[in-house]
């Protein structure tokens, strides 16, 4: 079945992680043996091998630079300019990718069908085919001024998640608190002049609220799980998840193990202390179905190595391939066929098949 992840960092971990991902997961860990400057060293679980044994045929594929100000002590770029040039090397490697024949930029609905077509119409051996990406910008920082903006959307740019973690320029993110200001309702105008998705992840709830009712265009949540099950202001109440779903969005599950396990320690809590398990979304995923009266509105945002590697992804995860075990798991949660295939891809790609109507 085919696999659509909406939240993959592939261009932060080519650059800022300097792994090769072309090459097999096992000889991307192998090279970082030994290293200690990042805490899943040794431990990646995304590369595009994995991704093409496990039917990861199309995802969001983010860009990210964080600009932070003098009282930020978040890691981050001194200036928006460096943030931005920082992004524009990441869409550097999606071009290289696109060189190679790896990847494929998907920026359109007639690109969307015709990429489902060439992996629909694969053959039983393993896929050699391109993956498919959706551009995405995870925080919005790095947009210097509007015209930056309307630059990255006439380079693919089809979504963007105003925050990040902390205070940002245009929204408030994890762990922040307040409202989206003049400048962040001159960013979503534009956005929605242009036709760019909104990505309500990581907005704190003031920031949300504001967003909404200031944007009118197409709204997800591309890797997102649910606060009533594991509280924390990085997940989203049943309340937002239903303002979300009467906006016709779809809710991309998140597979960090922290989001998955309440009371989760960094440093100390481990996926099999706490029992996390590629099983443990389903539950994110049924109380989504639960408040929607459907499964219409769940989907995969896993943000695999994002920042993380096996230490904190589920404990019967190896690789992004594992993804392919899902469908037997939510049979196995008395979901049926056609559910399923919304889940694993079908969802959100009727949801871009609208907005790029």
């Amino acid at each position: 079945m085919l696999i659509f992840d909406a939240h993959l960092d592939l261009s932060m971990n080519a650059l800022e992680w300097n792994r090769d991902l072309t090459r097999p997961i096992d000889e991307i860990r192998q090279r970082e043996e030994g290293q200690k400057d990042k805490p899943d060293r040794g431990r990646g679980t995304v590369c595009l091998p994995e991704m093409r044994r496990g039917n990861v045929g199309l995802c969001v594929a983010t860009q990210i630079a964080r600009h932070v100000k003098p009282t930020n002590r978040l890691p981050g770029w001194h200036s928006p300019e460096q943030a931005w040039a920082q992004t524009q090397g990441q869409l550097a490697w999606y071009r290289a990718m696109e060189d190679r024949g790896e990847m494929v930029q998907i920026a359109s609905r007639v690109a969307l069908e015709k990429h489902l077509e060439l992996w629909e119409g694969r053959g039983p051996e393993p896929p050699s085919q391109p993956i498919g990406y959706i551009l995405s910008l995870e925080g919005a920082d790095s947009i210097v001024t509007l015209c930056h903006l309307e630059r990255a959307h006439a380079e693919g740019l089809r979504a963007i998640g105003p925050a990040h973690y902390g205070p940002g320029t245009y929204a408030q993110g994890t762990d922040a608190t307040g409202g989206i200001g003049v400048r962040g309702r001159e960013l979503l105008q534009e956005m929605d002049r242009l036709g760019i998705i909104l990505d309500a992840t990581h907005l704190c709830d003031d920031s949300f609220w504001e967003a909404l009712d200031c944007f009118q265009g197409p709204v997800w949540a591309s890797h997102q799980n649910c606060r009533s099950l594991v509280p924390h202001n990085r997940q989203f109440s049943d309340e937002q998840i239903k303002v979300l779903i009467g906006r016709g969005a779809i809710i991309g599950g998140a597979l960090d193990a922290w989001m998955l396990a309440p009371g989760w320690v960094r440093g100390q809590t481990t996926p099999e202390s706490a029992g996390v398990k590629l099983d443990s979304l389903i539950d994110h995923i049924d109380h989504i179905c639960q408040l929607a009266g459907n499964a219409r509105h769940c989907g995969l945002g896993t943000d695999l190595d994002g920042a993380f590697g096996r230490e904190q992804a589920p404990a019967d995860l190896d690789t992004i391939a594992d993804l392919s075990l899902y469908p037997a798991l939510l049979r196995a949660r008395s979901f049926g066929e056609a559910d399923i295939a919304g889940i694993m891809h079908g969802n959100f790609v009727r949801f871009l098949k609208s907005a790029w109507k």
